[in-house]
């Protein structure tokens, strides 16, 4: 059956603070920035909503005084996030740098679930040498897929997207939603991986243009403007993604019998569709039943295999 999600990606900027300002102040102003940013997308009610990399640091506070800085927010921020998931029924992904109990500081994202609890927590895997030499961020090891009531949500933040490590990972793990927090865009990499893994990607930048959800075959399918810095967009999870070898008849038949129950989605050039489910009663898992569909990923597996029987490869 159609299952929805609406993802909310607030791509802002960083704020600029008073230098002048006590700590105190500094950290009410960043509190009432990251409201201002927050009201913009409550009103859609989305099911999730994502800020960019470290979105609670100002913009001109560097060394020690950044460092300073996030002492004295603590965890308020944090807390200011996880009650406004509690009041509006949602979860916030919130990007942070972040000082643990020895001392030492992650690059995280805390995912915050609609009762307000920390579901779970990703540590940047890939810091830049800056991160770690000048700020004592250490790089996280694992890479958590988290579950939410809408479906499955990873992880990655910024320098991150470089590495097939991690993307390989995710490539086995197959979350529903990948989201991107970062200070830099990506380009092109942000439809690989989206392609690469059979995810949504949803991106929330800070300091690059523009923020992007895509679909899993790689399709851009919204982008925040130089007008609106967010964005609000529906997604349905309910889908599979197959090659379109052995399943050209299969669609034809699969649209005459369900018609607007079913949703096919062919992007061109990739050579895959995904197909997705807009009704209550049937779900994607029972169109792969009964129409014998083979998804993308499997179709890939058994070329392989195929291709690498004797007999089949040159000596």
């Amino acid at each position: 059956m159609a299952r929805f999600a609406k993802i909310s990606s607030i791509g802002c900027d960083y704020k600029e603070i008073d230098s002048s300002l006590d700590m105190r102040e500094a950290v009410q102003v960043m509190k009432k920035h990251l409201r201002g940013k927050l009201s913009r997308v409550l009103p859609d009610r989305p099911d999730l909503i994502v800020f960019p990399e470290v979105c609670d640091m100002p913009r001109s506070f560097t060394g020690e005084r950044l460092k300073a800085f996030y002492q004295c927010r603590g965890d308020s921020i944090l807390t200011m996030m996880r009650e406004t998931a509690k009041q509006q029924r949602c979860y916030i992904a919130y990007p942070r740098l972040r000082q643990v109990e020895d001392g030492t500081w992650r690059n995280s994202v805390e995912l915050i679930g609609r009762d307000g609890e920390i579901v779970g927590i990703y540590n940047k895997n890939h810091p830049v040498d800056i991160e770690i030499s000048v700020d004592g961020v250490l790089g996280g090891k694992d890479a958590p897929v988290l579950s939410c009531d809408f479906g499955t949500v990873a992880f990655v933040i910024c320098f991150d997207l470089n590495f097939d490590r991690l993307r390989e990972l995710y490539v086995k793990a197959k979350p529903d939603v990948l989201v991107f927090v970062s200070m830099y865009h990506g380009g092109l990499m942000q439809q690989y991986w989206a392609y690469s893994c059979g995810s949504f990607f949803v991106s929330a930048i800070s300091q690059s243009y523009p923020s992007q959800l895509i679909s899993p075959l790689g399709q851009v399918l919204r982008t925040n403007t130089n007008y609106f810095d967010s964005f609000t967009e529906k997604v349905n999870l309910d889908y599979v993604l197959c090659h379109l070898n052995g399943h050209w008849e299969k669609l034809v038949a699969m649209k005459e019998k369900y018609g607007e129950q079913v949703r096919i989605v062919e992007p061109g050039y990739v050579g895959a569709v995904q197909i997705s489910s807009e009704a209550e009663s049937l779900t994607v898992n029972q169109l792969v039943q009964e129409y014998e569909l083979e998804t993308f990923s499997d179709y890939l597996k058994r070329s392989l295999d195929f291709q690498s029987l004797p007999g089949h490869v040159e000596p």
